[in-house]
């Protein structure tokens, strides 16, 4: 029973987390807006780093060396590319309005939707074996997540959504870890080798979206100064930064 109390209060806490970007009311929205370049940025070294640092490895140490592994990688980025195409064909073919999700921002919560259940399957693995490992394994998905909800955020308000929307959608995306911890907390010794193909998977999808649509928008922009671009390389190092730090947090 504590167990379960213990993870449910711990995805409570990672899922506000989600609602960080609720700092940025106080921005007024024209600098707002030139900031969402940056935060994109932020995005591409987040979802890099997260992917190449820590789920990919993660995904080699319980799966091996083989072709298992990259084939589960291989099948996250189709996945998603197949995803993207549905999305796009509907985005075609349903009139645009201010409700309707581009098709990009709707691919950024899938995936965050799908690493969210992670981070929920995580911790519950974390307080099942112990109380403590439980408790680092929480202080260490917060890290993580801080940096990645700001850069989705910036994703979402960069493809069109509003700021009341986008956290809504950033929130409800969170609210998958409560899924993930008590599919884990109900299925027990069987979990592990769930989440041993779920995370290059995950980290398939994390690439796509980085390399397939943010960097592309970085070259997109009117502000092609060498000193605007020199920021945006600035925040995508800080992006995986952030993500190499957490290795040692871990």
């Amino acid at each position: 029973m504590a167990v379960w109390l213990y993870t449910l209060v711990s995805v409570t806490l990672v899922s506000l987390i989600s609602l960080i970007g609720i700092v940025t009311l106080s921005i007024k929205m024209e600098r707002l807006k030139k900031l969402l370049l940056y935060l994109v940025s932020f995005a591409v070294g987040g979802l890099f780093g997260d992917a190449l640092i820590h789920l990919i490895p993660e995904s080699f140490q319980q799966l091996g060396s083989g072709p298992r592994t990259s084939l589960c990688i291989m099948l996250g980025i189709l996945l998603f590319f197949i995803l993207e195409k549905i999305l796009r064909w509907q985005h075609c073919h349903i009139p645009t309005s201010e409700n309707h999700i581009h098709p990009i921002a709707a691919i950024n919560l899938v995936g965050d939707a799908v690493h969210n259940f992670m981070d929920g399957v995580i911790i519950a693995i974390g307080f099942s074996a112990s109380t403590s490992i439980g408790i680092a394994t929480t202080l260490a998905v917060v890290l993580h997540e801080i940096p990645q909800e700001i850069g989705d955020l910036g994703i979402l308000m960069h493809k069109g959504l509003s700021l009341p929307k986008a956290l809504m959608f950033n929130f409800l995306s969170a609210l998958m870890s409560f899924a993930g911890a008590i599919l884990a907390l109900m299925i027990g010794p069987h979990v592990t080798a769930f989440t041993a193909y779920c995370l290059p998977i995950t980290a398939g999808g994390f690439l796509y979206i980085a390399g397939s649509d943010l960097i592309p928008e970085l070259h997109h922009g009117e502000d092609v100064r060498l000193s605007t671009s020199l920021k945006q390389l600035g925040f995508i190092i800080l992006g995986v930064g952030m993500m190499a730090i957490l290795v040692y947090v871990e």
